[in-house]
């Protein structure tokens, strides 16, 4: 346990103190200036396709088996994940980091780093787990607060050829993050195979598949941040304010292959997973004119373009 709280500690040391990073966001960069006006026009499908590759990167991981703990059982990791972005697309030169006058600049990686403790109870129902983390996005300001339930359906038959099922639900929430508002909900269905190796050694190779359901808000952003509206003559800079319409659900899937290893009471988590790309459309009542890059209004129904993603994870520490 000495080891946990030390691992612990040194995460919350690395959090950053309140300043801009190289992957905090920038909004106002997604937006354009309304010709021979001084307006900003939010561009949805860059907010669309920007939330939802930023979603699958904080989106809640499965790092486990569809085996539960066990009602006696308790389990605290330190989960490690680096995910893929379409650094090429426009809308990533809303990161601190990058130049926003060009496309195409930035890491091509989100790494996070996260603590996470799982619980098995007996209630609602025998076989249940649920599990509470906090997730870091590295090189920002930005945290996440998690939490799933899991409902093992089979499990504990080792001793035959039938594999352990469960269902999930999670959700993440972001949070320090003044501009966007991002929630992500995710349902899973796994299967898993506890192989003993001699009476120390257990490996359990887990497959599964994840509906992610990402909601993004947008909170009210202001272009000139450098313009004070308070002082004389800067009066109508507030006006400038702008907001990106409400997007309707952003819906990915993932396809998702790990290995859990355990010794004693220490376990190694592998996996890796593939997030199919974006399709969905924000669908705006009476409005059939799809979204581009040159589009000079709010009302057009934006898609989100975001390209698949891989993520690679790893977690470590004890099952008691």
């Amino acid at each position: 346990m000495r080891f946990a709280f030390a691992l612990a500690l040194a995460l919350a040391a690395a959090a950053s103190p309140a300043r801009a990073d190289t992957n905090d966001l920038v909004l106002s960069r997604l937006a354009t200036l309304e010709p021979g006006t001084a307006n900003y026009v939010p561009q949805n499908q860059e907010f669309r396709s920007l939330a939802s590759q930023l979603g699958v990167a904080l989106a809640p991981h499965m790092l486990t088996p569809a085996d539960t703990t066990g009602f006696a059982g308790f389990q605290f990791t330190v989960d490690l994940s680096t995910t893929t972005i379409d650094s090429g697309a426009a809308y990533w030169r809303v990161r601190e980091g990058t130049d926003p006058t060009m496309t195409g600049t930035g890491g091509n990686t989100l790494q996070t780093v996260g603590i996470f403790a799982r619980k098995g109870i007996w209630l609602p129902v025998p076989s249940f787990e649920v599990g509470l983390g906090a997730v870091h996005l590295v090189d920002s300001n930005v945290w996440t607060g998690q939490l799933y339930a899991k409902l093992a359906l089979v499990e504990g038959y080792h001793q035959l050829p039938l594999p352990s099922l469960a269902v999930r639900g999670g959700v993440s929430r972001m949070m320090v993050q003044r501009e966007l508002d991002l929630t992500v909900a995710s349902l899973d269905i796994m299967v898993s195979k506890h192989i003993g190796i001699g009476d120390t050694w257990r490996l359990e190779p887990f497959a599964g598949w994840d509906l992610l359901m990402i909601v993004p808000r947008s909170e009210v952003i202001d272009p000139t941040p450098t313009i004070d509206p308070l002082v004389m003559g800067n009066e109508e800079d507030s006006k400038k304010n702008f907001v990106f319409k409400d997007q309707d659900n952003i819906y990915r899937q993932r396809i998702v292959l790990g290995a859990k290893f355990r010794y004693h009471v220490v376990q190694l988590t592998l996996e890796a997973a593939w997030a199919l790309r974006g399709q969905s459309v924000d669908d705006r009542p009476g409005v059939s004119t799809p979204c581009t890059e040159a589009s000079s209004t709010t009302e057009c129904d934006a898609t989100d373009t975001a390209a698949a993603q891989r993520t690679f994870s790893l977690a470590a520490g004890f099952d008691f």
